[in-house]
């Protein structure tokens, strides 16, 4: 018997997890095993979600995903065109996408950025950092958990 005919597939979302909120047409990489995606939100953003592997630990990926548009002064704005709930829907269909070409990671980690009024300590997590966490501990499947570092949502694989 070969590896592969004893790997089975990890699924990291909770079984027959459907969305509740829109998901946005996704463009997958041009190569199916790669590491950019893009959307469009209804109102016209063009956002790009990019898998990185951390340097020495390759089977843990970080996660970042951004608008893409001269519209903007920062490379992480705050939008606020009540689309948060589609975006992050979307964002969660593309880490399926990505896990299931790239199912031997062992852990996913982002950041959400501060908004302008809160306290910009890197040791508290923001707003944003603590709505993704919130969305993790729903959807991940029982051998998956989310985790809060400072900033850093982690979602690790447990076994």
């Amino acid at each position: 018997m070969t590896f592969e005919s004893e790997h089975t597939e990890d699924f990291i979302m909770l079984p027959g997890y459907n969305p509740v909120n829109l998901v946005f047409p996704i463009t997958p990489p041009a190569i199916e095993s790669g590491y950019v995606y893009h959307f469009t939100t209804s109102s016209g953003l063009l956002y790009e979600v990019r898998f990185a592997p951390k340097t020495n630990k390759i089977l843990e990926m970080i996660v970042n995903f951004t608008v893409i548009s001269d519209e903007f002064e920062h490379d992480y704005p705050v939008t606020n065109r009540g689309e948060i709930y589609s975006v992050i829907a979307t964002v969660i269909e593309i880490i399926k996408l990505f896990h299931h070409q790239h199912n031997f990671s062992v852990s996913y980690e982002f950041s959400g950025e501060f908004k302008e009024d809160e306290d910009k300590d890197k040791n508290k997590a923001s707003i944003r950092s603590r709505l993704y966490l919130r969305y993790a501990g729903r959807i991940l499947n029982d051998h998956w958990k989310p985790e809060l570092a400072g900033n850093k949502v982690i979602l690790k694989k447990t076994r």
